[in-house]
């Protein structure tokens, strides 16, 4: 059987490329064609036109067709070459044109979410202070002032809750803490307004009676908060100081400690051990984070560690809801869904504001505490000059009118607490 290929044989005198016996070197041999099937196969005019630039070599023929470099000279170069003599035509990516695709939509997808967001945020903020019913109100000043109260309201909390947060099953609600907090252009000024603040609450009319009170009382500053509400607290606030209040935000307790929760604890430098077994407080010195059920007993403690009962509780309140606004107004929380929604989702649910209250009013008072925090504010009490009825605070009040005007004038607060 013939095991050679097709036009070979095994015959000795046909050995070329093979070696051979003879003394000279073999003489060269003309190889047959070949070409890829379905390929044409070129002319001879062709191939003398491709070769012969003169010489009249018409028998050659090169392989090369007309004009053509080995390699290149294509549509696309040698990276277009497929390694059959054809050569790829199809477009190469326009990467320019995708990234510009990608980036827009990328843009139109953050929009979207954020647009989203913010109608969803909206839609949950409880707009039920109406503070258009104030009356006798004071001439705005320049810049921004909010009032922040946290209540003791126990509003969605089951009995367990209650227990487990010493906060007691009062009915109704009552201030905890009072603050002013003012936002300009000089930098925000937080400033503590004691609940034991002796005061005068003005004759005011029932914002759900709609009955007119004219008697003027002196008494605890809390007290105007338990006969009607917001609206006469607000009031008396701005009777007493001849400021201005712009917004309103009111949060209980609930609320209060499932935003610490949520946003993972809050981290605090506590300056010494306290142990109070009203609130539920009891702590180590020393830096550690603290959980909602040990915040909201942190700001309530006013009988350990506070030194002046009501001015030292303060002090903790103000250092503690500027730490909490520093730690929840950070990047890690603001562009990561799993920890924005259910930071805001606690939070606005039982955050009670005026009906006039944005969003980004919202967030310029949570930014501004963050400021106080960060060292670019300033945040002190309300100026005391002494003891008054009741065991109540006298507020000083030349330093108080001093440092009103400054907060209208939107000037650099000099102004400083004696306590």
């Amino acid at each position: 059987m013939n095991q050679w290929p097709d036009g070979w044989n095994n015959n000795s005198g046909d050995r070329y490329g093979r070696g051979s016996a003879a003394p000279g070197p073999e003489q060269a041999r003309v190889m047959p064609q070949t070409r890829r099937p379905g390929v044409p196969g070129q002319s001879r005019a062709n191939q003398s036109a491709g070769y012969d630039s003169g010489g009249g070599h018409d028998a050659y023929d090169s392989g090369y067709s007309d004009g053509q470099v080995y390699g290149g000279g294509g549509r696309g170069g040698r990276d277009d070459y497929d390694g059959y003599g054809d050569y790829d035509t199809r477009p190469r990516p326009d990467w320019g044109r995708r990234f510009k695709w990608g980036l827009i939509t990328l843009v139109v997808v953050v929009l979207a979410w954020s647009v989203g967001t913010y109608f969803w945020a909206d839609s949950k903020l409880r707009r039920e202070v109406d503070l258009s019913i104030v009356e006798d109100r004071p001439e705005a000043g320049d810049g921004t002032n909010y009032l922040i109260v946290g209540s003791d309201s126990r509003e969605g909390m089951s009995d367990q809750e209650k227990q487990d947060l010493h906060t007691g099953s009062a009915e109704g609600k009552r201030t905890d803490s009072m603050m002013i907090l003012h936002v300009g252009s000089d930098g925000p000024t937080m400033v503590s307004l004691p609940r034991d603040s002796w005061v005068e609450i003005p004759s005011f009319t029932g914002s759900e009676s709609g009955k007119h009170f004219d008697n003027v009382q002196h008494t605890k500053l809390n007290a105007a908060y338990a006969q009607d509400g917001a609206p006469l607290l607000v009031r008396t606030v701005e009777h007493n100081t001849g400021l201005k209040i712009d917004h309103y935000a009111e949060i209980g307790f609930g609320g209060f400690a499932k935003i610490v929760d949520a946003v993972g604890g809050v981290e605090m430098d506590i300056p010494q051990d306290i142990k109070d077994k009203n609130s539920g407080a009891d702590f180590k010195k020393g830096k550690q984070v603290l959980d909602g059920k040990q915040a909201l007993s942190f700001v309530r403690n006013r009988h350990a560690g506070t030194g002046d009962s009501d001015l030292g509780r303060t002090k903790n309140q103000q250092k503690f809801l500027a730490a909490l606004a520093s730690q929840t107004a950070t990047p890690s929380t603001v562009l990561n869904p799993f920890r924005l929604y259910p930071t805001m989702g606690a939070g606005l649910d039982t955050l009670i504001v005026d009906k006039d209250m944005s969003l980004w009013n919202l967030g310029s008072m949570f930014f501004a505490m963050k400021d106080v925090s960060s060292g670019e504010g300033k945040s002190m009490n309300m100026p005391i000059s002494g003891t008054a009825p009741q065991g109540s605070l006298q507020w000083d009040m030349p330093k108080v009118k001093q440092l009103v005007q400054q907060l209208k004038d939107d000037e650099k607060v000099t102004v400083t607490s004696d306590q």
